[in-house]
C-alpha cells in the first residue's frame, strides 16, 4: 500500500472513529433520511439554514466506515456554504467516487480530505456507500423549510 493510500485509509478509519458534526441538530430547518438497500447503510442529515446558506450541518448514522467517514467530511466541507456550492461540490466529489475525477485534477478542485475517497471507484458497491450521504443531503435541501 502507497503512503497516499495509508493515509486515505486513516482519514477515512479517524472520521469513522470520531465523527465530526454527529448528532442530532436542534431547531432543524431541513432534514432528509437515506438508505442504502444493499448494505443497510443508514443516515439522517439535518440543516440550519438562512436563505441558500447552511449555517449548521450535522448528521446520524448506521452503517460502515465509507458512509459514516463520507457523512462526516461532507458536513465539514458544506458548513456556510450556498446551495450551488454545495451542488458543485457534490458533483465533483461524485466525479471523484466514480473515477472520473483524474488524480491530476483532485488538488486543483480543493478536495482536501474529500480526496481520501478516491480509491473508491475500484469498488463499485462501495461507490454507493460513499455517496449516499450527499444524496441525502441534496434530499434535505428540497425538504421544506419547518417552523
Amino acid at each position: 500500500m502507497s503512503d497516499l493510500q495509508e493515509l486515505y485509509q486513516s482519514i477515512i478509519l479517524d472520521h469513522n472513529r470520531r465523527p465530526k458534526n454527529y448528532g442530532a441538530l436542534e431547531g432543524a430547518s431541513h432534514r432528509a433520511e437515506g438508505r442504502n438497500p444493499d448494505c443497510g447503510d443508514e443516515v439522517k442529515v439535518e440543516l440550519a439554514m438562512t436563505g441558500d446558506r447552511i449555517d449548521e450541518v450535522r448528521f446520524t448514522s448506521a452503517g460502515c466506515a465509507v458512509s459514516r467517514a463520507s457523512a462526516s467530511i461532507m458536513t465539514q466541507n458544506v458548513k456556510g456554504k450556498s446551495r450551488a456550492e454545495v451542488e458543485q461540490l457534490f458533483a465533483t466529489f461524485h466525479e471523484l467516487v466514480t473515477g472520473k475525477l483524474r488524480p491530476s485534477e483532485q488538488e486543483a478542485r480543493g478536495l482536501g480530505e474529500l480526496a481520501a475517497f478516491s480509491g473508491v471507484s475500484r469498488f463499485p458497491i462501495r461507490v454507493k456507500c460513499a455517496s449516499m450521504p450527499w444524496h441525502t443531503l441534496q434530499a434535505a435541501l428540497r425538504d421544506a423549510p419547518r417552523a
